[in-house]
């Protein structure tokens, strides 16, 4: 019979402790610095920097108007005055008679008109007359029952006279105080006759105040 021969598994791996690890990378170390120190690996060249710097955008260039000199104005010529001509005075003659010297009339005087006369203001008429002894008026009456009272007064009255001397209106301007002599007065009036009053030689209407006096002396 044979005998059976040992089997391997094969994932089994030899694994190293710590330290072994520790020992492994130090001679690595040790062999890469001798191999650097006789320039036996050369060194990476260093690797060149390139730095950027950030610039602030440049300012939008603003636009300039544009400035346009202004134009020169034409100078103006002036055409030089000419002065006028100086009349050349002729020398009379010797024997030339002198010039006989011209008459000036006088200036007018003004003489201011005369002032105009303001036209004389109208002449008043004469007022009637009721005094004449021609024309015969009567008196008033005095009233019996106004005597037995002992009425009396002065009345006034304002009479329109014509052209023809009559009366034609008859107003009591200021009574007496008793309406019976005013009443008398008034009836009396009005059967008078007047002078008319007059404008120069001219008859006109106008008015005139009458004075009736009642009094119980008479």
């Amino acid at each position: 019979m044979h005998a059976a021969a040992p089997t391997f598994d094969h994932a089994y791996r030899p694994r190293l402790s710590k330290a072994g690890l520790g020992v492994v990378a130090a001679i690595h170390v040790a062999l890469l610095a001798a191999l650097v120190q006789f320039n036996m690996i050369p060194l990476p060249a260093p690797l060149a920097v390139l730095s950027v710097s950030l610039l602030p955008p440049a300012p939008e260039a603003i636009p300039q108007p544009e400035i346009v000199p202004p134009k020169p104005r034409p100078i103006e010529r002036r055409p030089t005055p000419v002065p006028p001509p100086v009349p050349t005075q002729l020398a009379a003659p010797a024997d030339a008679p002198a010039p006989s010297p011209v008459a000036v009339a006088p200036a007018p005087t003004l003489v201011a008109p005369a002032p105009i006369a303001a036209p004389p203001a109208p002449a008043a008429p004469t007022p009637p007359r009721f005094d004449a002894d021609y024309l015969d008026n009567p008196r008033p009456a005095y009233p019996a029952i106004s005597r037995r009272l002992g009425e009396q007064g002065r009345v006034m009255l304002r009479v329109h006279v014509d052209a023809d001397g009559r009366p034609t209106e008859v107003q009591l301007h200021a009574p007496s105080g008793s309406p019976r002599l005013d009443q008398v007065a008034l009836d009396t009036v009005r059967r008078w006759k007047f002078v008319a009053a007059r404008l120069g030689q001219q008859p006109v209407a106008a008015w005139v105040l009458v004075p009736i006096a009642f009094t119980l002396k008479d």
